[in-house]
């Protein structure tokens, strides 16, 4: 009669193997989740500066009409 366990070795392996494979998994999405948060900040920032950028030129470009009083005063 065969034990129950004997063709527990090799599955054992089998989930070992797993389990490392999903380890690097996760580490290189953890990697990779880091540099798009890093990016978004930086294309935060960047918008930021073009937006006050551009209130400054639009500031200056645009002409303010004077405060002058209509003809029939």
């Amino acid at each position: 009669m065969s034990e129950p366990n004997e063709g527990a070795g090799p599955r054992i392996e089998d989930l070992e193997v797993m389990v490392s494979h999903q380890a690097r998994t996760i580490e290189e999405l953890s990697e990779e989740l880091t540099r798009a948060f890093r990016m978004i900040e930086r294309l935060q920032h960047l918008t930021q500066a073009l937006s006050e950028r551009l209130g400054s030129v639009e500031d200056v470009a645009l002409a303010k009409p004077a405060a002058e009083k209509p003809p029939h005063y």
